[in-house]
């Protein structure tokens, strides 16, 4: 029997497993317009996330993870505007909205400003992990190869994202990958990030 990992949720704990690695399928939606996004199963096929691209939701450089039911868990902007022309690296935020509309800011992302960048640096807010690090969580290797981990700042692996062999074998489109997240793990915020590295990288969610 596998022990217990310790919970460390971000979005909520409802999408931490307490003992198991979960694997998520990743599949691009099809049948929509450019940019229309992605859906996220289980190993029985059950959809567990939505993410809305801008070609659904008719605005660049914003995304929306969705539950099951369609209901916003988080909504995911690339920071625009003066802040974003000095920065040397554009920064993406995502928020969790509440019944009133009030906007909650849970991590930031800095996109790498050269497409040879292997390591792209999440920060949580509050900070969950080393206070000692300028950052909490890190994507390493490659998202358009499907070949990358998420470790957390005390070297952890999150979660790992990949293509099974037997689809590398069959030369299966990159559109559909696995996603494995550790227990104790917030699927809902690792499925943010790997929204963030989808728009990044020209794919399902990008216009």
């Amino acid at each position: 029997m596998s022990a217990t990992a310790i919970i460390k949720p971000i979005v909520s704990k409802l999408y931490c497993s307490a003992s198991q690695v979960v694997v998520l399928t990743v599949r691009k939606r099809p049948h929509v317009v450019n940019g229309g996004g992605f859906v996220v199963t289980d190993c029985s096929q059950k959809i567990i996330f939505k993410v809305d691209g801008c070609g659904t939701l008719g605005i660049k450089g914003e995304l929306i993870l969705r539950d099951a039911d369609g209901e916003s868990l988080l909504l995911i902007r690339r920071k625009g505007g003066m802040f974003q022309a000095l920065s040397i690296h554009r920064q993406w935020k995502g928020y969790m909205v509440d019944y009133e509309g009030t906007e909650k800011l849970v991590f930031s992302l800095k996109e790498p400003n050269s497409c040879l960048a292997k390591n792209i640096k999440v920060n949580v807010v509050p900070k969950k992990c080393n206070i000692n690090m300028d950052w909490d969580f890190e994507v390493r290797g490659s998202f358009p190869d499907k070949a990358c981990v998420i470790i957390d700042s005390a070297g952890n692996t999150v979660a790992k994202v990949g293509v099974k062999k037997e689809a590398q074998l069959m030369m299966v489109s990159k559109d559909l990958y696995q996603v494995e997240v550790q227990p104790g793990f917030d699927q809902a915020f690792v499925c943010g990030v790997v929204a963030v590295l989808d728009n990044i990288y020209d794919e399902s969610t990008h216009c």
